[in-house]
């Protein structure tokens, strides 16, 4: 097999100066693990309408309560929501705007793909 760079020195140091660290890979693979399952997108998609508890989620989408909370659990331990009590109802909400442009940005790309 060959071992010749197609790619510059230049461009090769370039893509090494933007990696990213151990530490943020893992951080970034983690926020994107929150996209991989189909009931984790759903439940994003809700939050992304309207702040939710778990009862109401769990009545909206169709979903078993125990599995939207242990859903909700990763969620909030990958960053992608967050809860916030008032009075004994704990609610759920998108942790930022970045989570709906995510959303938004993957169904933008299937349709151009759709369309392509």
């Amino acid at each position: 097999m060959d071992s010749t760079m197609l790619i510059s020195k230049d461009k090769q140091q370039n893509i090494i100066d933007y990696m990213p660290n151990d530490t943020t890979l893992k951080q970034l693979a983690n926020f994107f693990s929150a996209f991989s399952d189909p009931t984790r997108v759903k439940i994003l998609t809700a939050l992304c309408i309207s702040n939710m508890c778990v009862g109401d989620i769990s009545r909206t989408l169709g979903l078993n309560q125990t599995t939207v909370s242990h859903q909700l659990k990763f969620l909030k331990t990958n960053g992608a929501v967050e809860s916030f009590r008032q009075g004994k109802i704990v609610f759920y909400s998108i942790a930022s705007d970045s989570i709906n442009n995510v959303m938004l940005g993957g169904v933008d790309c299937l349709l151009k793909e759709s369309n392509a």
